[in-house]
């Protein structure tokens, strides 16, 4: 929808204005990419391309708490010099901060040039700069870490973009509910599906880069963790034994997985390689330890336990010694995951007369603060970024939906996905 330059005006004005206690909120001009190409035309052209990367590159940026995109207009488009020598009084005329430029063109081997510039608009300075060369049909990846350099210039963190979510994809009621293990990306495309339904599935956990995908099956009967290969598709149990294993998640760098395993009426952490073999325990407490997952530089681990009567947080070194407990809020806490900048743990937390909610703390217990009001969310897990999260919530007609919210707060955004949705995991990036 095109505006008329007050209205345009004002309405990102407002945009821009954060909510109390929420972060700022920086507006950015996503005009159209270029290309020197202009001759080329019809799909897959480079400049077919171009507008079809401005779109969902501006799209990428409002999906976010950060950013407020003023969208790609066919007025705007600039020539090829003007990709790194823009008009920045134009941008600045119409409330943006930044500015993302950038070119399609062709190479003699079919392949795509694509290339991105972030600038602050009121300095002119450059704040960064990519290529990339694909295939044509991958522009929309390329279009991903444009908009990945957009979202660095702003906030400091990495793009969250180029990335994937695994989650349950549920289909049916009661008795005939199907559930699969489904895999798309960032922006809900490119759906696929690991798993056929024919078992009740739980937990996909993906790698760092989405190479591979740890779940829970209970095909045969019992909970086993399994580990797909997600170019091959080829699977295998994460550990030969035959005790109930689950709760995978892996590594920072992806060669190993934690996973809890039972014995008796006890359940503790375990470490194996990626690639199979030996499992090292990790603790043997009495009770049921479950959910451990790792600080970004490895050298610790938070996880659940019942060990003192409740479920709590508890944080251990890598090789599972210094064992304690972090949570004393009150209630019940489960499902950790440390942020990928190690400042927080995202959890689960059962709040006395006010249901599940999400919530942050830092590692050493402090700062705890909840980010949903319940009364039914759960299965935090992070963005790349460490500025977001990405979480199951109950809706009505007791099915359960994807919901996306800031670290700073404000009010969740629902994720549009084909069916009924749980227990979502969100990829680093892919690069």
């Amino acid at each position: 929808m095109l505006f008329r330059r007050p209205l345009f005006l004002l309405s990102f004005a407002l945009l821009a204005a954060p909510a109390s206690g929420q972060a700022p909120v920086t507006v950015i001009a996503v005009p159209p990419l270029t290309t020197p190409d202009t001759k080329e035309s019809g799909a897959g052209s480079p400049l077919a391309v171009a507008f079809q990367a401005s779109d969902l590159i501006a799209s990428d940026l409002r999906s976010t708490a950060e950013l407020v995109a003023i969208p790609p207009n066919q007025k705007d488009y600039y020539s090829f010099p003007e990709v790194t020598a823009p008009t920045f009084s134009k941008w600045g005329a119409k409330g943006a901060k930044l500015l993302l430029t950038g070119f399609v063109r062709s190479r003699p081997d079919g392949r795509l040039t694509f290339g991105c510039y972030a600038y602050n608009v009121q300095t002119g300075r450059e704040l960064g700069r990519k290529g990339f060369v694909v295939a044509p049909e991958e522009w929309r990846r390329a279009a991903h870490k444009c908009s990945g350099v957009a979202y660095t210039a702003a906030t400091g963190a990495p793009g969250i973009f180029d990335t994937r979510i695994a989650y349950v994809a549920e289909t049916g009621a009661g008795d005939a509910k199907v559930k699969r293990v489904a895999v798309m990306d960032s922006d809900a495309t490119a759906q696929t599906y690991v798993t056929a339904g024919d078992s009740i599935v739980l937990t996909p956990r993906l790698s760092p880069r989405a190479e591979r995908l740890a779940y829970v099956s209970y095909f045969g009967g019992q909970p086993r963790v399994r580990v797909v290969d997600l170019d091959s598709g080829e699977q295998r149990p994460l550990v030969a034994v035959d005790a109930m294993t689950f709760a995978p998640r892996f590594s920072p760098d992806g060669r190993r997985v934690l996973f809890a395993m039972q014995s008796g009426a006890n359940s503790d952490i375990y470490l194996v390689d990626a690639g199979g073999g030996a499992a090292q325990r990790l603790t043997s407490a009495p009770g049921i330890d479950i959910d451990a997952s790792f600080s970004p530089d490895s050298s610790r681990i938070v996880f659940e336990s019942d060990r003192a009567g409740s479920q709590q947080l508890y944080i251990m070194n890598a090789d599972g010694s210094a064992q304690r407990r972090i949570s004393f809020g009150g209630g019940w806490y489960a499902s950790p995951a440390w942020s990928p900048d190690g400042e927080w743990v995202a959890f689960v937390r059962r709040v006395p007369g006010a249901g599940l909610r999400i919530g942050v703390m830092k590692p050493d217990g402090s700062s705890e603060r909840l980010l949903t009001a319940g009364p039914s969310d759960e299965a935090p897990s992070w963005a790349a970024s460490g500025q977001e999260l990405i979480f199951q919530r109950a809706v009505p007609g007791g099915r359960s939906a994807l919901f996306r919210i800031s670290l700073s707060g404000g009010e969740p955004r629902r994720v549009t996905t084909p069916q009924d949705a749980s227990d979502p995991d969100w990829s680093g990036t892919l690069d």
